[in-house]
């Protein structure tokens, strides 16, 4: 898998879950759900981040 993939696997990552989290808010759904995606999301975030700063690092080098 490039790095190219890699980045782009985590950016939908966090784009599915966000629509997810939002979808689930717009039609009144469990509150406790949608916290739950939120937080997954903030995670993804955080993974996705790692993945690009790495593959910028690697190129770099």
């Amino acid at each position: 898998m490039s790095s190219n993939q890699l980045v782009l696997l985590a950016c939908l990552a966090v784009a599915v879950v966000l629509l997810l989290g939002l979808v689930n808010m717009m039609r009144g759904g469990s509150a406790n759900l949608s916290q739950k995606l939120m937080r997954l999301r903030v995670l993804l975030q955080f993974v996705a981040i790692i993945v690009i700063m790495g593959v910028v690092w690697w190129r770099a080098a």
